[in-house]
């Protein structure tokens, strides 16, 4: 006897959107119900195709296959903010399908590239022998291309995905060309700047941190006020380091060699490079806290940000008199006065290391969250 599960998955769940049915959605009768309602509710829905594409691979598999057989046919449906949350939905809806019909096999029938994307998730549970994909049919020409971005327009996933560039683009060239010839060479060509940056991110995944940080602001909305308050202050840190290394830059530009020259800009940006460190690791602490998830690394993180600060302090202040002539005492005394304050800070992160450590080890024993 061979069971299989034909399994059809709505990971941004508008099936649940659109029809308030919530999955998983198993049997025939309930499947092709899903399908009518989600028709009726919006008929250019490609989920509806999918749907109906279950539906036709689980009555061909019934007619073609034997007495002892047996299949089944299901709805795995996700969340709206496609991503963990959906997964999880997905998951745990399969896990849930699988204990109840216990398949040997599994065939997949999808829209498109987004939901087989959690092909993992099911063959961790099951194996899939067959992924089919439901094409649908339309007619080609500039007038189905027309209707294609219209309605590539009208979703908002799409939306945000095409125009926020276009707009960008736009937006960076026009300014470009109003501006007079310098500054508007300098916009128009920090294009290539924007879109290294961007991609960038892309490849570092610094566009899903954000987006995780985006996401606990919402679910933190008191700690995010204050939250954003700080990174506000990362942001105007950031503008005066660039700001005091530029100044430090035209001071020193004409009357030193170049060496002394990007030592001075370094130092002098030095202090509010590490205010915007702080203020925004201070941001993250909020944040963390607020959500319960707080494990004590930023702080040993900030004092670690300190250390470095300390030394790179005096280490430039020692190598611009070095390098201008004023001259140093490299006797034990004078080191040992330049390096003091560095000395300390180790000392404290040492001491702040101990602490939380000794705090996480009291809560994994006593099972309570202290805060860290």
């Amino acid at each position: 006897m061979t069971r299989t599960l034909v399994i059809t998955v709505d990971r941004d769940n508008d099936l649940g959107l659109k029809t308030a049915i919530r999955g998983p959605v198993v049997g025939r009768k309930q499947v092709l119900t899903a399908a009518l309602k989600l028709g009726i509710a919006d008929p250019e829905e490609s989920d509806t195709n999918a749907i109906l594409g279950a539906l036709h691979q689980h009555d061909n598999l019934a007619e073609v296959g034997g007495e002892s057989d047996d299949v089944e046919v299901a709805i795995l449906t996700g969340d709206e903010k496609v991503g963990v949350r959906s997964d999880r939905a997905i998951a745990a809806q399969l896990e849930e399908v699988v204990t109840e019909f216990q398949p040997d096999q599994a065939i997949l029938v999808t829209d498109g590239a987004e939901d087989e994307s959690v092909m993992p998730i099911i063959q961790s549970q099951v194996r899939i022998d067959h992924v089919q994909k439901i094409i649908v049919k339309q007619s080609k020409g500039i007038e189905g291309t027309y209707y294609y971005i219209v309605k590539a327009l009208e979703d908002p996933k799409w939306r945000a995905k095409m125009l926020v560039p276009l707009g960008a683009i736009m937006a960076i060239f026009g300014l470009g060309v109003m501006l007079p010839d310098t500054l508007g060479g300098i916009v128009i060509g920090s294009l290539p700047l924007v879109f290294g940056l961007f991609i960038l991110s892309k490849g570092l995944g610094i566009e899903a941190t954000v987006g995780r940080i985006a996401q606990e602001m919402r679910e933190n909305a008191d700690a995010a006020m204050f939250s954003s308050l700080l990174w506000t202050t990362t942001v105007f840190s950031a503008i005066f380091a660039v700001a005091m290394g530029y100044d430090k830059y035209i001071e020193l530009e004409a009357t030193t060699n170049t060496s002394v020259v990007w030592i001075g800009v370094v130092h002098s940006a030095l202090a509010w490079i590490v205010i915007a460190f702080l203020t925004s690791t201070a941001g993250f602490m909020l944040l963390r806290l607020k959500k319960g998830s707080f494990s004590g690394r930023l702080i040993i993180l900030a004092v670690f940000g300190m250390v470095v600060y300390s030394f790179l302090d005096q280490g430039l202040l020692i190598a611009m008199d070095v390098l201008t002539g004023v001259g140093y005492d490299f006797t034990v005394q004078e080191i040992w006065e330049d390096m003091l304050e560095p000395l300390m800070w180790i000392a404290v992160l040492w001491v702040t290391t101990t602490i939380v450590r000794a705090v996480q080890a009291r809560q994994a024993q006593s099972e309570r969250y202290w805060g860290i």
